[in-house]
């Protein structure tokens, strides 16, 4: 390109001018066309993304698409989709044509300009061949500028995907997986299952809100605690700083060790969870019952045994080898809640967190649940947050949220007729008959464990 331009400007160094005003005017287009482009490309990137996931998660359920007839409304999605992602490509193709035509009128403009010079200027001093010469390689240096213009704003564009990339990079990672050699805890730990909460604050981005706020109770050792709270009230929240899923403010202690201290694994193995949504890989079911191999058949199958699965399971072509498809889509709802269960019952962990683990089942399966959860779990901490209140007023204590704080705590009984009211109100909205069953649930539960106290004192005193 240089080369060019020294062999145009041999034959008349006025040419230096027009072609340093026109190398200007293309940077200037170049500029303005990314400043559009770099942010459309940008939004077609960020809307290809559910897109892609709306028609993954529509080929995963077909079946269920099909069985309840909601194939237009899945079509109705995806054209909205489809429309949002075109609209955002139109517009990046409309800006690259745009583009080439500005520089298009540019080159134009420059080779009009170096052919009329020759025409109106005093080109009988030149030779034939020079002006021939100077008009050709004003052609090519022409092209070279257009095709480089063109590539170098391509380049940026595509860039954005590696910027998207590089975030991921820079994304802050998790605190360590294993635990400080001086507060590595006992291998028996949690003995008790105690849970205590200091002062815990906990905001998902640094700049964001709290959605937990100054958090401070203490659940005792074995403790049926129920979680409830209106949607956003910080119920999950609560269990992700638990878990350390996402980083707070303040303290957490299990058994007077502060989980700050311990690395994930050894924190996150001790806690059991059942999810709302049962969680299965694809593999084996022993895969998933046992995924690391610590257990013998003989403790699978019974653990199946408990949740009523071991016929199930013994029907199938390789029982505890059966292929599990991604997700468990070849179990039913209810059955991939019981795998969960029996999950839970072999890792035989000292605290156990429900996340209203029959919310998606059968009225059966949940009271199948409810009863595995009481009799196997008796001696375990177990947390579970509910959305639907019957299955928390046999519960020790209920924890009640609001806006990230806990607004009541104590036995539902106590809590139905105490002076703030925020259990009460939860409840009157179910409508009268459903309120008064709470009710009644919440009493008869809080006579039993009178008595219960009653003959411990009693017991203790003997």
């Amino acid at each position: 390109m240089i080369a060019v331009v020294a062999v145009v400007s041999i034959v008349n160094y006025w040419f230096l001018l027009p072609t340093v005003i026109v190398a200007v005017v293309m940077y200037y287009i170049r500029q303005t066309y990314l400043n559009t482009s770099r942010v459309v490309k940008r939004i077609e990137s960020v809307n290809r993304s559910p897109l892609f996931s709306h028609t993954n998660a529509t080929l995963q359920g077909l079946s269920t698409i099909r069985a309840f007839g909601a194939q237009s409304a899945l079509q109705r999605e995806f054209n909205e989709f489809l429309d949002v992602n075109s609209s955002a490509w139109y517009m990046f193709i409309s800006t690259s044509r745009a583009f080439a035509l500005w520089l298009d009128m540019v080159c134009v403009l420059y080779i009009g300009i170096v052919t009329i010079s020759f025409l109106v200027g005093n080109s009988q001093q030149m030779l034939g061949g020079s002006v021939g010469l100077a008009i050709t390689k004003t052609i090519s240096l022409v092209g070279m500028c257009q095709w480089g213009m063109r590539q170098s704003a391509e380049l940026e564009n595509q860039m954005v995907s590696v910027e998207r990339v590089n975030e991921y990079t820079n994304l802050p990672s998790e605190p360590p997986l294993e635990t400080a050699p001086k507060h590595r805890p006992q291998r028996n730990w949690p003995e008790f299952g105690t849970i205590r909460f200091t002062n815990v604050d906990l905001r998902y981005t640094d700049d964001g809100e709290r959605v937990l706020k100054d958090l401070n109770f203490t659940i005792r050792s074995n403790e049926k605690v129920g979680i409830v709270g209106r949607t956003g009230a910080g119920k999950s929240s609560l269990i992700q700083a638990l878990f350390r899923l996402a980083p707070f403010e303040g303290n957490i202690e299990i058994d007077d060790i502060d989980t700050k201290t311990l690395g994930l694994r050894d924190l996150r193995n001790k806690i059991s969870i059942i999810p709302q949504d049962p969680i299965l890989f694809s593999g084996t079911l022993r895969s998933n019952l046992d995924p690391f191999d610590q257990r013998k058949d003989d403790e699978l199958w019974n653990a199946l045994d408990e949740v009523e699965l071991k016929e199930a399971v013994s029907s199938l072509a390789g029982g505890l080898e059966c292929r599990m498809s991604d997700g468990g889509s070849n179990f039913s709802m209810g059955q991939r809640q019981l795998v969960c269960l029996a999950r839970a019952i072999l890792r035989n962990n000292k605290i156990l967190v429900l996340d209203e683990a029959t919310a998606n089942v059968d009225p059966e399966t949940d009271k199948l649940i409810q009863t595995t959860i009481r009799t196997k779990f008796a001696h375990c901490t177990v947390l579970t947050i509910a959305h639907r209140l019957h299955t928390v007023m046999d519960s020790d204590r209920v924890l009640v949220m609001d806006a990230g704080r806990v607004v009541e705590f104590g036995h539902p009984h106590e809590l139905l007729h105490g002076p703030i009211g925020y259990l009460r109100r939860l409840v009157d909205q179910t409508g009268v008959a459903t309120a008064a069953m709470l009710m009644r649930t919440a009493e008869d539960n809080f006579k039993k464990s009178s008595v219960k106290q009653t003959e411990a004192i009693t017991l203790g005193l003997s």
